[in-house]
């Protein structure tokens, strides 16, 4: 058993919608590809994963230093134990060969991309759904059947009224969702007020609304917008500030009782630990929302379940970022709060396999080997075609 090939190419999202910082004009994401010597059905048993969104495509790192690594590896030395699988911590351990510590970003996003790919397989060769692979190694064997998922909505799209922006989150709420975030920060605050307002209008109370600013404030706008949001009571308030910044969220801890909510731009295991210990976060109350794709992927992530369940933090409490199948087949398998998604915003990349059901505010899940990815027939048409099967 081996591994053949690792081939990866960049997609562009072709979108225009923007939030409070950019928009998504020019964005990319890698696809990857990782081709076994398995053959199932008369075809190779291929795993797959994209770098998640809103972060560009990252082949440079993957063809100059991680792909090569792993091929030039004698194959037998990433297998498991007993040889009947690919062994992810040996495929990580090879990628990481010759990296010096910190700066982590450079290369997080690539590892993490090419290792959840790898897990795609090791399930895949397993005939499991990697939802269920997780539950057995990280979580007692216990797999639901559903997950709590919410939506993300509420963009600055071009010429939105705020009749276009109550209209939407009523099609989230009739699609079955029970808990919509909006966006925040791209007006000013009253003009944001009003916007918020009118959701509350169409979804009834607080706790059923998040809001996100995508890091956009500065000392004076986050606390101001933390005073403004505070009567609200909201489910959180989301990546206020730079996330590197823990003098400013553990200052917004102090005053805003309401949950806060970061974490989808920091990529090691020492960024989230630094910020529970310097960030003021509050364990039980507040949210942390790493993407395990681009925070070194699955294997890295249970470890950083493991260091936050050290500092007291339950797995309800974890959300992870990306909105697609690799952050619901986590989100299930880890037992997490739930998962984010993204309908009709991403292009390709965004939302669910194409029989996946919202009911109640949860989404069901399949029972396809793997994350999935061939029950989203546009996006698995991109991954088949990379890997030529």
């Amino acid at each position: 058993m081996r591994i053949v090939d690792i081939r990866e190419t960049a997609i562009p999202l072709k979108s225009t919608l923007a939030n409070s910082s950019f928009d998504f004009t020019e964005m990319t994401t890698s696809v990857v590809a990782v081709i076994t010597d398995v053959i199932r059905n008369g075809k190779p048993i291929c795993g797959f994963a994209f770098n998640s969104t809103g972060r560009y495509a990252c082949g440079a790192q993957m063809r100059a230093r991680f792909i090569p690594r792993i091929l030039a590896a004698d194959p037998a030395t990433l297998l498991d134990e007993r040889g009947s699988n690919l062994d992810q911590g040996k495929i990580f351990t090879c990628m990481m060969r010759r990296e010096k510590a910190g700066g982590h970003s450079e290369r997080s996003i690539a590892i993490g991309t090419i290792e959840v790919a790898i897990w795609d397989a090791v399930a895949k060769i397993a005939d499991k759904p990697l939802h269920t692979l997780l539950a057995e190694r990280f979580n007692g064997g216990k797999a639901p059947a559903k997950v709590f998922c919410y939506v993300g909505g509420g963009w600055y799209w071009p010429g939105q009224t705020i009749q276009d922006l109550q209209d939407e989150m009523r099609r989230h709420l009739g699609a079955g969702y029970a808990m919509v975030k909006m966006k925040v920060g791209g007006l000013p605050l009253e003009e944001d007020l009003r916007r918020l307002e009118a959701v509350l209008e169409v979804v009834g109370s607080g706790d059923r609304l998040a809001v996100d600013a995508n890091c956009k404030f500065g000392r004076e706008d986050a606390l101001r917008y933390a005073k403004a949001l505070a009567p609200f009571k909201l489910r959180w308030f989301e990546e206020p500030c730079d996330p590197l910044d823990f003098g400013l969220f553990a200052d917004l801890a102090e005053v805003y009782d309401q949950p806060l909510a970061t974490g989808e731009n920091l990529y090691s295991t020492q960024d989230v630990e630094n910020l529970v210990r310097f960030g003021g976060f509050r364990a039980g109350r507040d949210v942390i929302q790493v993407d395990p794709p681009q925070a070194y992927g699955i294997g890295q992530y249970a470890r950083t379940i493991d260091m936050l369940a050290g500092h007291g933090w339950p797995r309800g409490a974890l959300f992870p970022h990306g909105g697609n199948q690799m952050s619901l087949a986590i989100a299930a398998g880890f037992g997490l709060g739930g998962a984010e998604s993204y309908p009709g915003v991403f292009g390709d990349f965004g939302g669910f396999a194409d029989d996946a059901r919202i009911e109640g505010g949860t989404i069901s899940l399949s029972n396809r080997p793997g994350i999935g990815f061939e029950g989203q027939a546009r996006l698995y048409r991109i991954m088949r075609e990379l890997a030529g099967i």
